[in-house]
């Protein structure tokens, strides 16, 4: 008995030495840290003092330290931001969706700049403002010269306060006086939901705001109610992500409550959780289809990946972005935040899709993409595969679409926004955007008004013999092959008005989208898209075969399992 209290109390003391050791390690390291911490912020402090008094010319002090802390930051990742107060309103409609204005979106134009869209139903629209009116002066101000976020902020203000604008219309001999009474704006995270054809609706969800999975729940529920549903598409392509809980929320009505939807793995003990499905489903059936692009990015990539990992629906389109970080955002002193990357996401599978290592930077700084050769296998909830480490793969994969040249040109040069414009002054009304299209009459109008216009470009082919006879010229050989060089120019010049027929069906697409838009608003543009839309027919076609639908999530078809070579 006296022995086995010896041996306790040995044991007892060497677990004790061992945990005063532990203790110690990581007191010092703390202490070692905190000096670390302690010492650069003397350096810093005494740095940005003397640069201050002594440097030869005059310094702004704070533009010199938040260029200092952007890039601090920039050397963590693209998403760790200083928000100062004075982009505290712009944060707050990145996760609201909410800011005081007169309710447009604006473009650059010229010296100018010119109403892009007026949202339906505020102020804007209200006081007949309209796509392509020119903004002269604000409140007797002119804007002439200025960039759109500087006129963003002369429009933006306290809802029911008035802004005096000044605008020039084509059509109209004098400039236009507008009064306008600015409101509480709030941009719907679901712009536009409706049926497309044969029992098939659709959805377009352009962010996720703190509103967007009960916009996303009423869309769905009034689609149900009005129409017998074949099946649903919904649209996420180009929508940069938001709140990771209106993810969820957006993911839970179509996948029951308990269910897993994302779980988020952190340095510290907060940053690790389990995001759950908490409501009950508005349809946990009905045949689905998520379209994505490489513009869908974060919240976007947890919706489409978890509906993915739970075979809940088909994914159509091209690899989403990759962007598997959490930012957190912290208060800081004097009305500032910083908005900081906590943790990493993870799908139902257990995949994290971030596609950029910003952690293990090249030697140069440069960020570089997981190898293909290093990305993870995982399985669905039916066993399909799937990979981690570079943003979605759609189980059917397509083409993204590429504009040609010249209609490129024409659309860079405004001159498929003018001419919208020019015609919504000659036509009082249009059928909506489903059925509107365009005759060879109205092309020949728009060939008319762009005759005069200048919308030329340069072809590939073209930039390498410019590149060639630079390269010629100094080499001192270009006299001895100009003719030829002459001759092979002549073949490859190309001309831009036979171009424009050439490309006849795509310029008449973009021609409809906008001019539909000048009647109809984003709803008309989004359905003016609709019969020529790769993804829309793709999605349409799978939905409308029940066969190839289920053959696709339960791994017959094996649409996109392995990863595309580059």
């Amino acid at each position: 008995m006296i022995l086995k209290n010896k041996k306790y109390r040995k044991a007892r003391r060497f677990i004790f030495l061992a945990a005063t050791v532990f203790v110690s390690i990581i007191s010092f390291s703390f202490v070692d840290d905190y000096f670390e911490v302690s010492k650069n912020l003397d350096i810093f402090s005494s740095l940005y003092r003397e640069v201050n008094i002594h440097y030869v010319d005059s310094t702004n002090p704070a533009k010199l330290m938040k260029t200092g802390i952007d890039a601090m930051l920039g050397s963590l990742d693209p998403y760790t931001n200083y928000i100062p107060e004075s982009a505290r309103d712009d944060y707050r409609f990145m996760t609201t969706g909410q800011y005081g204005g007169i309710g447009a979106v604006i473009r650059q134009k010229g010296d100018y700049i010119a109403i892009s869209e007026p949202y339906e139903g505020f102020p804007a629209q209200k006081a007949d403002l309209r796509t392509g009116d020119e903004i002269l002066e604000i409140d007797s101000t002119s804007v002439k010269g200025k960039k759109t976020d500087e006129v963003s902020k002369l429009l933006k203000g306290k809802p029911k306060t008035t802004v005096r604008l000044l605008i020039r219309r084509e059509g109209e001999k004098k400039p236009l006086e507008k009064m306008i009474t600015r409101e509480e704006i709030k941009v719907k995270s679901v712009p536009y939901y409706g049926m497309i054809s044969n029992g098939i609706g659709y959805i377009k969800l352009t962010n996720f705001t703190e509103s967007a999975g009960k916009e996303m729940s009423e869309a769905l529920k009034s689609l149900k109610e009005k129409n017998k549903l074949k099946g649903i598409i919904l649209d996420i392509r180009s929508n940069p992500g938001g709140l990771l809980n209106e993810a969820v929320n957006i993911s839970n009505v179509f996948v029951d409550r308990g269910q897993d939807i994302v779980s988020t793995r952190g340095k510290l003990k907060g940053d690790e959780k389990i995001y759950k499905a908490i409501n009950s489903a508005v349809d946990t059936e009905l045949p689905l289809a998520v379209l994505v692009n490489s513009s869908s990015a974060s919240a976007s990539e947890i919706v489409s990946g978890s509906l993915q990992d739970l075979d809940r629906g088909v994914i159509i389109g091209q690899r989403t972005f990759g962007k598997g970080l959490v930012q957190t955002t912290r208060q800081l002193s004097y009305n500032t935040q910083v908005k900081i990357t906590t943790a990493k996401y993870y799908i139902p599978s257990g995949r994290c899709i971030q596609a950029l290592d910003y952690t293990h930077r090249n030697e140069d700084g440069s960020v570089g993409k997981i190898p293909d050769s290093l990305r993870t296998e995982f399985r669905t909830k039916a066993g399909r595969k799937v990979y981690d480490g570079g943003g979605i793969l759609p189980d059917v994969s397509t083409e993204p679409k590429k504009y040609s040249n010249i209609a490129t040109s024409l659309l860079n040069k405004n001159l498929v926004f003018d001419f919208a414009t020019h015609y919504r002054l000659q036509h009082a009304s249009i059928p909506d955007g489903k059925i509107f299209r365009l005759t060879d009459t109205d092309f020949s109008d728009f060939l008319e008004f762009i005759a005069d216009k200048e919308y030329d470009y340069t072809t590939r082919s073209e930039k390498t013999l410019d590149d060639l006879k630079k390269n010629t010229e100094d080499e001192k050989y270009f006299s001895d092959i100009k003719t030829e060089f002459d001759a092979l120019r002549v073949k490859l010049i190309h001309n831009k008005k036979e171009d424009v027929k050439k490309n006849k069906e795509e310029i008449m697409q973009l021609l409809e989208e906008e001019i539909v838009s000048r009647y109809y608003y984003q709803n008309g543009r989004i359905e003016a898209t609709f019969e020529h839309d790769r993804e829309i027919m793709k999605a349409v076609e799978i939905l409308g075969n029940h066969s190839v639908y289920a053959s696709i999530l339960d791994g017959t078809v094996k649409a996109s399992e392995e990863l595309p070579k580059k």
